[in-house]
């Protein structure tokens, strides 16, 4: 998994049981050079030559899976062959709305360096189908994390924040809430040319701005209802810039503090707005270590008992890869991938293709 957050390559070993539960076995992560973060992050704009730069970019990135996949090996040396790899590959365009969304990541070559066939392209079967492409983990989620007895909650916080709705009993649903770490991750390297905000402790040294945080929730992607995804289009810095043009100058510290609270707020809202009866919150993805983060939630949701996943007995840091590899799983015994009750779409159906090893 590589996700909007552009930060590198989580890889896991995952061995799935005949009833679809599973196990993470071992784990490698491997972070993206400064020059292809910058390329990547510069695809998601249009720019002149723009088709052979992608194409490039893919090329690289197939080569940095291949990397990632080989070290995870060469750790894990797993005593049965690999049946696939689930690659999501790194997100350029999410446009639903025009009917396509791309990933990229040559997923040709990644089968043809490891020699294992891989599953990629998960998204546009859903879009094909009427649906968002996106997020697809809550029927991960919902394989592995739904209680019979507890109504749970599960917020994924990476680049883009999204929610599982696992209700005991009835139809689960899950969609994208707004920005997740983006933001604060794009903030904090702009002025502090670092990659993250470890544990949110410059947010905690800012001042809220209610001024800023009142634009920052006037966001026209909040209001709608589910089924609804976001990405880099919606939420980035040119569009922040925008923002604080029209403001007095605030110190850097305290835009951090709200961009906090807007990830925060967007999300506990969604909560106490779609997830009725919710009693629990359990939180997986980069935003799990952000101790400010997690503390903003709690005091957002005092009804609910707010943690993360390694509460429930799975690592945060590797649900979304875990997910993924789950996906591939499905698509290799034809067995659908989607949740229309989450994405939108006109019925279930089989996600991915298939690249042979």
């Amino acid at each position: 998994m590589s996700g909007t957050s552009l930060d590198g390559i989580d890889a896991a070993l995952a061995e799935i049981d005949p009833s679809g539960q599973v196990h993470l076995t071992a784990t490698h992560y491997q972070p993206y050079p400064d020059s292809l973060r910058q390329d990547l992050l510069a695809l998601h704009t249009p720019q002149p030559n723009e088709i052979h730069l992608a194409a490039t970019a893919a090329n690289t990135l197939a080569r940095l899976y291949a990397e990632a996949v080989s070290a995870l090996l060469d750790t894990a040396q797993p005593s049965r062959p690999i049946k696939a790899i689930g690659c999501h590959g790194q997100t350029l365009r999410h446009r639903p709305a025009d009917g396509y969304t791309l990933q990229i990541g040559n997923a040709a070559l990644l089968a043809e360096l490891t020699r294992i066939a891989v599953v990629s392209d998960f998204r546009s079967r859903d879009i094909a189908a009427g649906g968002e492409g996106a997020p697809l983990v809550p029927a991960f989620h919902a394989q592995t994390l739904r209680h019979p007895h507890q109504h749970r909650v599960i917020a994924n916080i990476g680049g883009i924040a999204n929610l599982t709705d696992l209700p005991a009993s009835g139809a689960l649903r899950g969609w994208d809430t707004g920005p997740g770490n983006m933001l604060m991750d794009g903030w904090v390297k702009r002025h502090c040319n670092t990659d993250f905000d470890a544990q949110g402790a410059w947010a905690a040294s800012g001042t809220l701005q209610p001024d800023l945080f009142r634009a920052l929730m006037q966001h026209p992607y909040l209001n709608p209802p589910p089924p609804k995804s976001a990405g880099r289009e919606q939420f980035n810095l040119a569009w922040l810039d925008q923002i604080l043009a029209f403001l007095p100058a605030i110190p850097p510290a305290a835009v951090q503090a709200t961009l906090l609270e807007f990830t925060a707020a967007s999300l506990g809202d969604a909560v106490k707005r779609e997830c009725i009866g919710a009693q629990a919150l359990y939180v997986c993805g980069g935003g799990a270590h952000n101790l400010a983060l997690l503390q903003r939630l709690a005091d957002r949701l005092p009804g609910l008992h707010v943690e993360t996943t390694h509460a429930l007995g799975i690592d945060p840091d590797w649900v979304e890869a875990l997910a993924f590899a789950w996906l591939a799983r499905q698509t290799l015994h034809h067995a659908p991938g989607n949740l229309p009750s989450v994405t939108g779409a006109r019925g279930e159906r089989v996600l991915g293709a298939v690249y042979p090893a």
